[in-house]
């Protein structure tokens, strides 16, 4: 995956939607054309597609007018029909009525101890290296004036990032039994909002509940502050959203499955699934991954087995698209400079060849 960077200052909505599809058209059109594709691969009728990625926009449209005006600037500025970028937006959402729930993906850990140290984290980001020949490092201001960062794919609103308020966010699949084709609030849509609103943990889980999803996604959540609630991961799914509470020593730690005891008997994930694995080699390397940079994390989140640890992915290239799955990026998050610190692919890579600051 090649990560771009692009940074715009308008706080209108429907300009920065147009720049970003003007300037990344031939990106977005392609990430479009991809993911069409995959929604037929994976047997949701392209019908069906147009018809949750239509409902989804004007679920959005309610509970977010102004992240709605971007998708259609956005699809404006890149020559594309408006159903087929708000397909893109309800990626998780269509992804969610597949007969099958997909494996993967992704590893996340979070060190927020009382105290003054700021969280220290790292994640992981896996998914169908097809899918995202490229990536987009982006950096705007919100309407509430905040400075935001944030990791994405091409035409779609949000994923992890951090803003000026000092709020971080990592972000997770899930699947539960109550996912469902309602077509709710896309859940990229609800991260960017978190980002461009929220100045604490407090104000983050609120936000997260105000929204109708109907596909189950986990936003872990931190704050450089040394506040009561420092970090949680707000596990949202159509049943309900629920909210983790860090461990005594300050540890969030997030893969694919649900942690809620609430929500745990709607599990919907495949039991041959690495999500288990991967979160119980996660919680072992804690104590090695507390170090104030992030390849010491990096290295430590891989430990003893290094690129054969279960957090990192490598695509069989034997194997249909669909079902292969590649670590595409290692990413940490400094709220108290409000920076992304990333590289494309796994921990290891990471740690042996540095990182980059955005």
């Amino acid at each position: 995956m090649k990560v771009h960077t692009f940074v715009t200052d308008t706080q209108n909505p429907q300009i920065r939607g147009r720049q970003i599809g003007e300037r990344w058209a031939e990106q977005i059109r392609h990430t479009v054309s991809l993911y069409l594709d995959f929604f037929s691969q994976v047997d949701v009728d392209p019908a069906r597609v147009r018809s949750l990625g239509e409902a989804s926009l004007a679920a959005l449209e309610a509970w977010s007018p102004n992240l709605a005006q971007e998708i259609v600037a956005t699809a404006e500025g890149a020559g594309l029909p408006l159903w087929q970028l708000a397909a893109l937006n309800a990626r998780t959402e269509i992804l969610a009525v597949m007969p099958t729930p997909p494996e993967g993906e992704c590893s996340t850990a979070v060190y927020a101890p009382r105290g003054a140290k700021a969280p220290r984290t790292i994640q992981t980001w896996d998914w169908h290296d097809s899918l995202v020949p490229d990536g987009l490092m982006l950096q705007l201001t919100s309407n509430a004036g905040l400075s935001v960062k944030l990791f994405t794919e091409f035409g779609m609103l949000g994923k992890i990032g951090v803003n000026s308020a000092g709020l971080g966010m990592h972000f997770n699949i899930l699947h539960h039994g109550s996912d469902n084709d309602s077509a709710g609030v896309p859940v990229h849509a609800i991260a960017r909002r978190v980002l461009e609103e929220a100045r604490s943990v407090d104000e983050a889980i609120a936000l997260a509940r105000s929204a109708r999803v109907s596909a189950s996604t986990v936003l872990t959540v931190f704050s450089r502050t040394d506040t009561a609630l420092r970090a949680a991961s707000i596990e949202m799914s159509r049943e309900a959203t629920a909210v983790v509470l860090p461990n005594e020593d300050g540890w969030v730690t997030h893969t694919n499955h649900f942690l809620a005891p609430e929500l745990v008997p709607g599990e919907r994930t495949l039991d041959v699934s690495t999500t288990y694995a991967r979160l119980d080699h996660v919680n072992a390397q804690r104590p090695q991954m507390t170090g104030a940079t992030l390849a010491s994390r990096a290295s430590a989140m891989c430990g003893e087995p290094g690129e054969q640890a279960p957090i990192c992915f490598h695509p069989d290239l034997s194997l249909p698209p669909k079902e292969r799955w590649e670590t595409l990026l290692t990413i940490g998050i400094d709220t108290e400079q409000c920076e992304l610190e990333y590289a494309a692919g796994n921990p290891v890579a990471l740690a042996r060849s540095g990182s980059v600051r955005f």
